[in-house]
């Protein structure tokens, strides 16, 4: 087959994964899916090496699948998987990090012939037990565990699965139908499979798989070679639960492949910021990615030339039953963490740390009077702080980097449940000073609706710890979390707001980078005339 031709069926391929996770944002009924985008969808192959990914999704989930797919075929065992099966799961150490995340796969046949498999990832907004939030000490606590497991078995839906799902999470019709679409995206995917199939008259995947992966290996590699051999290391101090967390990370550099050790890391919390092997994994590769390809598709050939290791146990390699409801409060600072690492081979390339985690947060909602007969409600809500300066470029103001879902709006948020977003808005000077500034955060005012209470899951760092300047910029602006009245609320865990009360949050900006002084002077004016500085 033409070597052109393999490029447009590859092209064609990422064009599916797209419609697949866009077939997902518009069927899902959780708000952390259709307005943040936090999901992932790709294709695979027999062997579950993923093929293509969908640029829309997380690198989370997109990294963390695609190694989950073999697990998947391992526990289905190859003589269980037929025609119109579709698998669950959301076992945090064999999908995607946390038990808030289902992954479904659903394999593909072609004239009675297993061709590959599609899924699909998204976050749901509950899971049972505690809620979503840091608070438990065990992953027990922290809901529903649904093992890997039959979805549907030859075009027959798991009734009796959907029925334990209903009875031990708060949103069930949310949740249900996540599932349900979770696993029509992955049809989607198929049914255009099918017709790519038809219109170049081939039947499976195999040669074009390998094409792929041969490509991407060699492309990976060339990118490597461009780094100087030889080890770098980076440290990094956040805020964690109770206690200070320290990241470590060594990352050795070959001209076959790049290591991340991350041995001196601060030992696993008691409490949910603990991150699973595979997530911490993710947010290495897609920082090594960012950094030295960022065109590269990401497919099964550019991951494996990032490999990583750590103590069993510490925080960045959690082992079952340690709880990890919010593991992207710790994971997402392994992407800064590795950046840091090299940034001294790269200098023109990598930024300023960031804000990091999002600033998530889930709000219960339960009627003031109970017999008011209002019902109950959870909503979550994703907002983002300020990334880091880059070497040319500012940086970008509440963005979420590295996970890239996006910031939810007020309307997205009370459309979703009982409550009332009075301030949604940017923090001036929350950037960090440099000759390029650090992004802004923002500022968000979060109040229950007439009739109603309010609690609040809080998963918010930076706050102690800012992001830190490079090469002489300054720090960014530490978070900041109170009510109106200007009382302190906790940065993590479960508390209630006070009736009368709102909630302000102050998200953490970008740190700087380069001498402050060096500033051009008409970004300097822009920055007053914009506001962005005060």
């Amino acid at each position: 087959m033409s070597e052109l031709r393999n490029q447009v069926m590859w092209n064609r391929l990422i064009s599916i994964v797209e419609e697949q996770a866009l077939a997902l944002v518009r069927t899902a009924f959780s708000t952390s899916v259709r307005e943040a985008g936090d999901l992932s969808a790709g294709v695979y192959d027999t062997r579950g090496r993923m093929i293509a990914q969908a640029v829309t999704g997380t690198p989370g989930h997109v990294n963390t699948m695609a190694a989950a797919v073999v697990n998947f075929i391992e526990d289905i065992g190859p003589h269980r998987i037929h025609e119109g099966d579709s698998y669950i799961t959301n076992d945090p150490w064999k999908g995607t990090g946390h038990l808030h995340d289902f992954t479904l796969v659903n394999p593909v046949f072609r004239k009675g012939t297993l061709i590959g498999f599609f899924a699909c990832t998204a976050h749901v907004v509950d899971v049972g037990g505690r809620g979503f939030g840091p608070d438990a000490t065990e992953v027990y606590e922290e809901g529903l565990y649904v093992p890997i497991m039959k979805f549907a078995s030859r075009g027959v839906v798991n009734e009796d699965l959907l029925n334990i799902v209903r009875h031990n999470v708060r949103e069930a019709g949310q949740v249900v139908g996540d599932l349900y679409s979770l696993s029509g995206c992955n049809d989607t995917g198929a049914h255009r499979l099918h017709a790519m199939f038809d219109e170049f008259g081939i039947d499976d995947l195999e040669d074009l798989a390998e094409f792929i992966f041969d490509r991407t290996a060699v492309a990976t590699h060339e990118r490597i070679t461009a780094l100087p051999p030889g080890t770098y290391a980076n440290t990094m101090r956040v805020d964690g639960y109770n206690e200070t967390i320290d990241l470590a990370v060594t990352l050795t550099v070959t001209k076959e492949d790049i290591h991340a050790d991350f041995a001196g890391t601060s030992p696993a919390c008691a409490n949910g910021v603990n991150v699973p092997l595979t997530y911490a994994h993710a947010y290495f590769s897609y920082a090594m990615l960012v950094a030295l390809a960022p065109e590269m598709p990401s497919n099964w050939a550019s991951l494996a030339a990032f490999t990583v290791s750590a103590p069993e146990g510490c925080i960045l390699n959690a082992r079952h039953p340690q709880p990890v409801a919010v593991r992207h409060v710790t994971g997402h600072f392994v992407t800064d963490l590795c950046l840091g690492a090299i940034a001294e081979a790269l200098p023109d390339v990598i930024p300023a740390e960031g804000s990091g985690a999002t600033w998530n947060f889930q709000v219960s909602a339960r009627a003031s009077d109970p017999a008011s007969g209002l019902p109950p409600r959870e909503v979550l809500m994703f907002n983002s702080g300020g990334t880091g300066a880059r070497p040319a470029l500012d940086g970008m103001n509440s963005t979420a980097f590295p996970s890239g879902v996006r910031t939810m709006t007020a309307e997205a948020t009370e459309q979703a449940g009982p409550v009332i977003v009075w301030r949604k808005e940017l923090r001036p000077g929350s950037g960090g000073a440099g000759r390029q500034r650090g992004g802004l955060g923002q500022v968000v005012e979060i109040g229950p609706a007439e009739g109603y209470d309010i609690s609040i899951s809080c998963m918010f760092d930076r706050v102690a710890n800012p992001a830190r300047g490079r090469r002489g910029g300054s720090d960014g602006a530490p978070g900041v979390v109170h009510l109106d009245d200007d009382t302190p609320f906790d940065a993590k865990g479960k508390q209630p707001v006070p009736p009368g009360r709102t909630l302000v949050l102050e998200l953490p900006g970008g740190g700087g980078l380069g001498d402050p002084s060096e500033r051009d002077p008409d970004a300097i004016d822009d920055d007053r005339t914009q506001g962005y500085v005060t």
